[in-house]
């Protein structure tokens, strides 16, 4: 099994997360508003397309012109991988805006099939695609699915918020991953302390932070913060 590195030099992101994914995990990321899953999604995004490997990342969160200022506004520029088509962007803040609740994206995802052929699929947040048509049986079929994409050589990873979905769903998401975070946010004076905290990390090739701090600054990207547990 290899490793789906996101190696970027000015961070040490990706060695502090066993330098990658290995590939076909499903990883499943979870957090309050706030806590940094687009960020999060975003800085694996960027170093999986520089690394080579083509990703589509499935946006609940901005447009396809808002997607493009972030990442320019981090300092990762995507514009040459849109180009390439090794970044696939599909933004459907639109449609869940709009959305009733007879619409069923999860069979809508299932179906569409061009949105996995790349090697890793991000969908940030899954909890905002799935929670107006997500029961437990269908929740389950999703999971199927994803596990069957997975076994196909892609790699998977989800964003979900806290408190989206009910715990059934919750609990049948974090038994199938393989890789399961949760991120955490506190005050600290003046500022706002984000931290990943790694629940489990299964076929590691290198060694694994239990916590890792981390913060945003324009311009410069994620920057991991020094005095956070190893």
């Amino acid at each position: 099994m290899s490793v789906l590195s996101f190696e970027v030099e000015r961070d040490e992101f990706n060695r502090r997360l066993g330098n990658g994914f290995p590939d076909g995990s499903i990883a499943f990321i979870e957090g309050d508003n706030g806590s940094g899953k687009s960020s999060i999604s975003q800085r694996i995004t960027y170093g999986l397309l520089e690394n080579g490997y083509t990703v589509t990342l499935i946006s609940t969160q901005l447009t396809t012109k808002g997607f493009i200022n972030q990442m320019y506004s981090l300092d990762y520029p995507v514009a040459s991988h849109l180009l390439k088509n090794n970044l696939l962007y599909i933004p459907v803040l639109p449609l869940i805006k709009s959305s009733k609740n007879r619409i069923d994206f999860i069979e809508r995802l299932m179906n569409a099939e061009a949105l996995f052929k790349k090697n890793v699929i991000i969908i940030d947040t899954i909890s905002a695609l799935i929670k107006q048509s997500a029961d437990t049986t269908k929740g389950l079929e999703l999971i199927s699915f994803l596990k069957k994409i997975t076994g196909m050589g892609k790699t998977v990873i989800l964003t979900a918020n806290l408190n989206e979905l009910d715990n059934t769903i919750y609990s049948q998401f974090i038994s199938t991953s393989d890789i399961y975070f949760t991120l955490k946010v506190r005050p600290l004076g003046n500022e706002i302390k984000r931290t990943i905290i790694v629940n489990k990390f299964t076929g590691a090739r290198s060694p694994v932070g239990s916590m890792v701090g981390f913060r945003i600054e324009s311009k410069v990207g994620l920057v991991v913060e020094i005095a956070s547990v190893a």
